[in-house]
This record gives structure tokens, C-alpha cells and sequence, in this order.
């Protein structure tokens, strides 16, 4: 089973359609509705932390969340969950020097976990305008 951390952003449910049409179970829950406890118990195999309007300290339970179960179980972010990860792990959260409101880049990748099956290099519409400062995260 996943579960999606919904960080109130009305592009949760297009990822939760997507993620149903290749076959995942998956249960949805507001930041500031579920537990670290209540997880625990669900025993997802995998959590995703939804886009959302706020920053990674507006994120209810997010942070918590990616901090307690790293390397315990598999985390993707996109976009404030992306934010909320490194913000975990010490990141800085800062504007992107070029807005990347749809626009489009080519991404390179290895063929491995998440970019299994994937042609490379792919091209995928961008749409940010903050970022992870590199040198804050840690290695």
C-alpha cells in the first residue's frame, strides 16, 4: 500500500489517479489528519508527500514524517514534499534564480528505481519557482 500525505493542493488528486491507473492501493490522508502512529500501523510499503501551498513548515505532519520513517521506508516528494525533504535533512528552501513556470527540460537519468522503464533523456514541464540551496544538504 502507498500512502500520500495530502498537503491540501488540488494536484494531489491527479497524482492519485495516475498511481491508481498503474495498479497502486493507495490511502490519502491530510496533513493534519494522520499520525506518525496511525502510519505505523497502516505499514505502507511506500509514502508520497503531495505539492502543496505552504512552505515545509506549514506542512502539518510532513517533516515529522519524512524524519522519522527515512531508510525505513521508500519517501518520494514533488514539489512541497520534494521541499519538505530536504528541509528534513537540513536543506534551505530558496528562489530559483529562473522561474521554471511551465517550461520544459530534458532529464537525464540512470534507469534505475523511479526512472525504471523510462525513456533517456525524457522531457518533462517544469513548474517552480524555489529550490534546494545544494550546499546546505548533506551528503
Amino acid at each position: 500500500m502507498l500512502l500520500m500525505i495530502d498537503n491540501y493542493d488540488s494536484f494531489t488528486y491527479n497524482l492519485v489517479q495516475h498511481l491508481g491507473e498503474i495498479g497502486e492501493d493507495i490511502r490519502v490522508f491530510r496533513n493534519d489528519r494522520v499520525t506518525i502512529k496511525d502510519i505505523e500501523e497502516l505499514n505502507p510499503e511506500r509514502i508520497v508527500i503531495s505539492p502543496g501551498p505552504c512552505t515545509p513548515k506549514e506542512a502539518g505532519v510532513s517533516v515529522d514524517v519524512i524524519k522519522y520513517f527515512a531508510g525505513k521506508i521508500t519517501i518520494l516528494g514533488v514539489c512541497l514534499g520534494h521541499q519538505a525533504i530536504g528541509a528534513a535533512f537540513g536543506g534551505d528552501i530558496i528562489r530559483a534564480p529562473r522561474l521554471m513556470h511551465g517550461k520544459t527540460s530534458m532529464i537525464y537519468h540512470d534507469g534505475k528505481t523511479i526512472y525504471e522503464g523510462l525513456p533517456n533523456p525524457f522531457e518533462a514541464t517544469r513548474y517552480h519557482s524555489l529550490l534546494l540551496k545544494n550546499e546546505t544538504l548533506h551528503s
